[in-house]
């Protein structure tokens, strides 16, 4: 683990899809036949709908954002309205591309891939995204934001692949560090509703060379991140980085999470960083 402060500057990761791409698609090149079939973290999908749905989402993402392309216009009332309409979206993806053989995924995915890169370097990153990151409580986000998400989406899922078929993982500072900076980004809006003295701070290390510190201080109003290390927090995590990655992406339970890491100081907001999700659906 690194003595760094992160959380308080943009995540400025679009080269980072490109490489990602090319690691999964040398990933995929690997798995033998049979291990297409075996399951993953997340309980409905085996290795290949996982791979189907790194299909679906960058051609959703390129038709809707890129092209402009809308063949539906769904009424989202409410988070739970966001989580039935993305979860019934990648529903209906996966169920497509699963029937495919792994050559003609694998091919979908070369077909995709610098264009999907492309388009995400060629945005503005402080401009406005076409979509808001939910889960950080955000009803508009800056396409530094919406890009950092789709690399978490694209890094998360690859590495649901490579534990399932006990491939090397991809946990390298330059690639999984910025993951873990985006997911922690949501550790505010999961902390909205903890009530706690001004000043309070909250510490989470997540300890590995791809690691680092994040602060959470409590103001009059409202929970942001701190830019300086305080002299004794309220309360602090220790996450190992190995599982990390698991813990914001429901992929591990929140007992077996705990008992993996270490609390000091005032447990229930410790613990309460084990709430965070970051993912829809």
């Amino acid at each position: 683990m690194t003595d760094r402060i992160s959380g308080t500057e943009p995540i400025l990761c679009a080269p980072l899809l490109r490489l990602i791409e090319t690691k999964l698609l040398e990933l995929l090149h690997e798995l033998r036949d049979e291990e297409w079939d075996l399951q993953t973290l997340a309980p409905a999908w085996k290795v290949r709908d996982v791979v189907a749905h790194l299909v679906d989402t960058p051609f959703r993402k390129l038709s809707l954002v890129r092209d402009r392309w809308t063949v539906e216009n769904p009424q989202i009332h409410s988070p739970q309205d966001l989580v039935a309409f993305i979860n019934r979206l990648n529903r209906e993806g996966v169920a497509v591309y699963r029937r495919l053989s792994p050559a003609v995924l694998i091919s979908l995915i070369e077909l995709t891939r610098d264009h999907y890169a492309d388009f995400h370097e060629s945005l503005d990153p402080f401009a406005p995204a076409t979509f808001n990151v939910s889960w950080a409580g955000e009803s508009t986000s800056l396409n530094w934001f919406d890009t950092a998400r789709e690399l978490t989406e694209r890094w998360h899922h690859q590495q649901q692949i490579r534990h399932a078929t006990t491939h090397p993982g991809i946990m390298s500072p330059d690639l999984y560090h910025p993951v873990l900076d985006c997911f922690i980004r949501g550790l505010p809006h999961a902390f909205r509703q903890v009530d706690a003295p001004f000043g309070t701070i909250v510490q989470l290390d997540v300890s590995g060379d791809c690691g680092g510190t994040w602060l959470l201080a409590k103001s009059a109003s409202a929970w942001s991140f701190a830019k300086t290390h305080a002299s004794r927090p309220d309360a602090r995590a220790i996450i190992p980085q190995e599982i990390a990655w698991r813990v914001f992406t429901k992929g591990i339970d929140r007992p077996d999470a705990i008992a993996q890491s270490s609390l000091e100081g005032d447990r229930s907001l410790a613990e309460r960083i084990f709430h965070l999700t970051a993912i829809v659906g």
